[in-house]
């Protein structure tokens, strides 16, 4: 599905992710409507998503991360809950799962305070009957998707975020494209 040359050139926009597209093919050794018809075709394919701006909830003063899973009313779907979920500011990731619970949401709050009310809000949600939630005492590993990139296109010289060079000797700190 993706290349060397791919990996090479999503290592560099998500390194660099202001770059311009004639800088990116300068680096890259290749033509401008190479790294141009490349960035068409993955982001076609759903393979790049975007190239906004990566924030941390931390530096906007939501310091608490934690994981709630919940379980809901099977009637109604998971579906509906999604919906109404994605009004509630602090969820910021919610998945429908397996195992004892039905759905998976990565919330943050301000303090452990506020948390009790984000989860009270996720709770009172039409179709949540119970949840439980952990709280993020540190991030171990980060959101990071260089290594399976990297593993994607057969690169052997998989990226680690903070560990030197990444994919085609272009920096490996990961974030979001």
């Amino acid at each position: 599905m993706i290349d060397d040359l791919d990996a090479r050139m999503i290592a560099l926009f998500t390194a660099e992710p202001r770059i311009g597209v004639l800088e990116a093919s300068r680096r890259l050794g290749v033509a401008r409507g190479t790294v141009q018809a490349r960035l068409d075709r993955l982001s076609r394919h759903g393979v790049i998503r975007g190239f906004g701006p990566q924030i941390d909830p931390a530096a906007l003063g939501y310091g608490v991360t934690a994981f709630v899973t919940l379980q809901i009313r099977q009637p109604g779907g998971h579906d509906p809950v999604a919906e109404r979920l994605a009004g509630v500011p602090e969820v910021i990731e919610a998945h429908t799962i397996t195992g004892a619970g039905d759905m998976l949401c990565r919330v943050v709050a301000r303090s452990n305070q506020d948390l009790q009310r984000v989860i009270d809000m996720i709770v009172a949600v039409r179709g949540v009957e119970r949840a439980s939630s952990v709280i993020s005492l540190a991030t171990q590993v980060p959101y990071r998707t260089l290594p399976l990139v990297a593993a994607a296109a057969g690169t052997e010289n998989a990226p680690e975020p903070g560990r030197g060079r990444g994919i085609g000797g272009v920096p490996a700190n990961d974030g979001a494209l």
